[in-house]
């Protein structure tokens, strides 16, 4: 009975996790662009370690980024995580500095043994979102006044994002090696809007465009893990991943008016398909760990993304290839230390650094960032809560026209792990 009451509240929790998937309101104006603002991946486990994932394996831990990892799932046991988190972005231009905060859920991930060495999982995380509010005054003396039709007001306003659904299984194919797949359903929509007003009512027209994506679609990620045990407990793993590029189904409409003074309205152009092609590119993943068992790990990740192939309505041009690194450590004192719970804490530092998909006037961005976490475990068992601060600054080039943006994630997660199958007997 009690088996079945966590299974109906673990299928409650998913749906509010799709009803609450990609609704990230933290204001970026590099949220106008391609599929929005792109999500860092992985558990808070892997967020507190600068975002390795590729590699890494633990018998408690759900590393989606490589489905290989899966097979070392414990037999009998269910693992279960969701997690939220609060972002602040300060935007800088010049002098101006511009401050926005939001709190959101993250992800809900869950995975189970199927049979010894084989294992399966499933959950929601975020892709992307597209979250922007933008204003600015154009007076005489500013910048892009024109004397012939005097003051006016722009605004840009964006909402939505892209999430996904995955269920996969990953497998030992040997002692050292282990296979897995993921089957990936993303879904979402972004909502775009332009408004040009003139403060000259009588003689001019404003200007509006409307523009919404609406994506669906499967697509699969393979992965490959090799793990090898060294004296003295010590241990060496490496991994790769692939997302394979694909063409989603969209449905995409766009039109731009005209409005007078007296409200009367001009359709200028107008733009719909049910069936629009968005290409969205591959992404290879590549890691490799150390460590020693319940002491320490060290790891090291790089990821290519060959966004300069993607094909987005609306947007072509504002993408390119992409390539970053990462690299994380957790030290463990003494994990299963008696007397001090301080000992038993995993303590994680991580750091990451690389390209950012969006090309702006010729100009790639650059991101850059640090990360802290803590898991702290719980009494009794193997449970754990996972919490993370992560650092990461946006770089666009001044020479280009654009802004810098410093962003400020702290995140927290709830690791459950139990003895699934095993029926307690009680004396």
């Amino acid at each position: 009975m009690h088996k079945r009451l966590v299974i109906i509240n673990l299928f409650v929790l998913l749906l509010f996790a799709y009803q609450a998937a990609a609704q990230k309101q933290l204001n970026s104006p590099y949220s106008r662009f391609n599929i929005g603002a792109l999500e860092p991946q992985g558990s808070y486990k892997s967020r507190g370690m600068g975002g390795i994932g590729t590699a890494m394996r633990d018998n408690n831990s759900i590393y989606y980024i490589n489905p290989a990892s899966y097979s070392s799932l414990d037999t009998n046991s269910f693992s279960f995580d969701f997690g939220f988190d609060f972002g602040m972005n300060v935007l800088k231009e010049g002098s101006n500095k511009y401050t926005s905060n939001d709190m959101n859920f993250n992800h809900l991930v869950m995975g189970f043994p199927l049979a010894k060495g084989w294992g399966f999982a499933m959950g929601i995380m975020p892709v992307s979102h597209g979250y922007y509010n933008i204003s600015e005054d154009v007076a005489e003396g500013d910048a892009g006044y024109e004397a012939l039709t005097g003051p006016y007001t722009t605004y840009h306003k964006g909402k939505g994002g892209l999430s996904n659904f995955f269920a996969g299984t990953g497998i030992n194919i040997s002692k050292n090696f282990s296979l897995g797949i993921n089957t990936t359903i993303m879904f979402g929509t972004l909502e775009r809007n332009y408004t040009l007003q003139f403060t000259d009512l009588d003689n001019y027209y404003h200007n509006s465009t409307n523009e919404k994506l609406q994506l669906r679609g499967l697509n699969l990620d393979y992965g490959i893990q090799y793990r090898g045990k060294l004296k003295n407990d010590y241990f060496i793993q490496a991994g790769l991943s692939l997302t394979s590029g694909k063409t989603y189904k969209s449905n995409y409409n766009y039109i731009a008016v005209r409005t007078s003074a007296y409200n009367s309205v001009d359709t200028i152009e107008y733009a719909s398909g049910n069936s629009t092609p968005v290409f969205l590119p591959g992404t290879y993943h590549a890691g490799i760990a150390f460590g020693k068992k319940d002491k320490f790990t060290t790891g090291f990740d790089i990821t290519i993304a060959e966004w300069g192939k993607a094909d987005i309505p609306g947007y072509g041009g504002y993408a390119a290839n992409i390539k970053t690194y990462n690299w994380g450590v957790e030290i463990i004192p003494e994990k299963f230390s008696n007397f001090s719970l301080l000992k038993r804490f995993e303590y994680r530092l991580g750091a990451h650094y690389g390209d950012n998909y969006l090309v702006i006037n010729g100009a790639q961005i650059k991101e850059y960032g640090a990360s802290l976490g803590i898991g702290l475990p719980l009494r009794r068992t193997n449970s754990r809560a996972n919490l993370f601060i992560d650092f990461t600054r946006r770089t666009g080039s001044a020479a280009a026209g654009l802004h810098d943006e410093q962003i400020l994630t702290i995140g927290g997660s709830l690791n459950i792990y139990d003895m699934w199958f095993i029926q307690r007997k009680y004396n």
